[in-house]
């Protein structure tokens, strides 16, 4: 494609951090009007890509051209200037502020009092509801954005790009946490902008929405373009291949495995009372709002009121997450930055909550623990294998690793998974399966929510559908166990 008719284009980008290569020779361009797909295992390069495009970061070396212009962004300010509109994975909210102000961040409404501009809060909550409106949502524009659930948060985000003039939208992990008819409002925004002429750039580790929505697409790994293609040119096995260099196992629950005893029953005289079964997954179905995320929650003592439960036969109650940890029960939340801290180092991060347990007397057993903690990196395989490295700095499905290497080093015998594989690539998606699988075979418990049918019936023993906070269904590998009576139950 010539510089002239690409939207955007990248030729032969580099970019390193330290001692990693996160881009090589990368070239890269999408035309107006074309839905461009950006696929790869975590830390292939791809997020390092999108802050280059987006003027986040600067390249070592290589060339960005908007519209066959060369530009070099000192800042997001400028790519966003030159039409460039970046929906990242993260939230970007202020979870204080309305779903309007949040809307319109960027481009604040005003009207003259006395002579003075302020706030036009008519005309705010006026436009953001027609942009809103634009993606099919029913939200109140004056509602504040931290009484709305994850994907209802997703969709102000996208909301806020389509108030800019964008010819350029770069959508990384769009549908991580969106049900299937927000993903369908997603496609048909996607689909209008494309007849707009706007270039889209679409991140996913979801093939199935690559192979829907993409004209072409680009292949990433360790940092490299290896691949690139129209729809239809290549098989899902030939592209997965290419993304990870190898052909993917995913684990399944091994049907008839049988619980040795019950790990956890909880809440006690609440409704659902769920068991947990030693060297069991049980999965969580539901759509948004079914209370799945809830329960996992109050199960870690991060509920609003104190739970009581049964661990091991014993009662223990949970006024706080302290307690779950010290009964053995880990969570892994459904948004990485509530698991993480983002600003420490790997190290630190599986260590932190466990220091009780790797305390000596008044000191820390730094050589027990620098032990410790390299056998975990090695067993769970974080990339790249440094325990000082900033877990910011790491890719989605390996900071999902160090959430479970932290539960792993403390001995925890119960995990809570809340969409532990939501917006990573396939290869970190079948590890982490296999960590669990590994969990339960070694007699550990696991309840497990995920709004991937597929995934659930996969790699649970035992699936129970929720709605609204009640249980609607239970489902076993002896009785019917397919996704058509699972949604029947969760309501189509």
């Amino acid at each position: 494609m010539t510089g002239a008719a690409a939207a955007i284009e990248a030729r032969g980008l580099h970019k390193r951090f330290q001692a990693t290569r996160a881009l090589e020779d990368v070239s890269f361009a999408v035309a107006p009007g074309e839905v461009h797909a950006l696929i790869g295992e975590n830390g292939a390069g791809k997020s390092t890509l999108i802050k280059i495009l987006g003027g986040v970061h600067r390249p070592d070396r290589g060339t960005v051209g908007i519209g066959g212009r060369l530009r070099r962004f000192s800042g997001p300010r400028e790519a966003l200037a030159s039409g460039i509109v970046v929906i990242p994975q993260e939230m970007r909210v202020v979870p204080a502020m309305s779903v309007a102000e949040n809307v319109l961040i960027q481009a604040v409404p005003t009207r003259r009092f006395l002579g003075l501009p302020v706030v036009d809060r008519t005309a705010m909550a006026d436009n953001a509801a027609a942009l809103l409106a634009r993606l099919g949502i029913a939200i109140d524009p004056r509602a504040r954005v931290d009484r709305l659930g994850y994907a209802e948060r997703q969709l102000v985000m996208i909301a806020r790009a389509l108030s800019r003039e964008a010819r350029v939208v770069i959508l990384d992990e769009p549908t991580a946490a969106l049900e299937a008819r927000e993903v369908e409002r997603l496609f048909a925004v996607v689909a209008a902008l494309k007849a707009d002429g706007v270039a889209i750039v679409y991140v996913s580790h979801r093939l199935d929405e690559v192979d829907e929505l993409a004209d072409t697409c680009t292949i990433l790994r360790d940092g490299r373009a290896v691949e690139r293609y129209a729809r239809g040119e290549r098989s899902r096995d030939e592209v997965v291949r290419l993304m990870t260099g190898r052909d993917i196992e995913t684990a399944h629950a091994s049907a008839g495995a049988g619980a040795v005893g019950t790990l956890l029953r909880g809440p006690l005289a609440e409704e659902p009372e769920i068991a947990v079964g030693e060297g069991r997954v049980l999965g969580l179905a539901g759509l948004l709002g079914s209370g799945t995320a809830e329960l996992l929650h109050r199960l870690f003592g991060a509920g609003r009121y104190a739970a009581e439960i049964e661990k091991s036969g014993a009662p223990v109650g949970l006024k706080s997450p302290g307690d779950a940890i010290r009964a053995g029960i880990g969570l892994v939340p459904g948004e990485r930055a509530l698991g993480l801290a983002m600003a420490l180092t790997v190290r630190e991060n599986i260590v932190l909550p466990n220091l009780p347990l790797l305390a000596g007397g008044l000191r820390l057993k730094k050589a027990e623990i620098d032990r410790l903690v390299d056998r975990l990196i090695e067993s769970v395989d974080i990339r790249p294998p440094d325990p000082g490295r900033t877990v910011r700095e790491l890719s989605g499905g390996n900071q999902q690793k160090v959430i479970f290497a932290r539960w792993l080093a403390g001995h925890a015998d119960v995990l809570l998974l809340d969409e532990p594989t939501h917006g990573i690539d396939i290869g970190a998606k079948a590890q982490i399966h296999r960590l669990m699988r590994r969990f339960v075979d070694d007699g550990g418990g696991i309840a497990l929510a995920s709004s991937e049918m597929a995934e659930l019936l996969a790699v649970s023993d035992e699936v129970l559908a929720m709605r609204r906070g009640a249980v609607v269904g239970r489902f076993s590998r002896d009785g019917e166990y397919t996704e058509s009576a699972l949604r029947s139950a969760l309501g189509g």
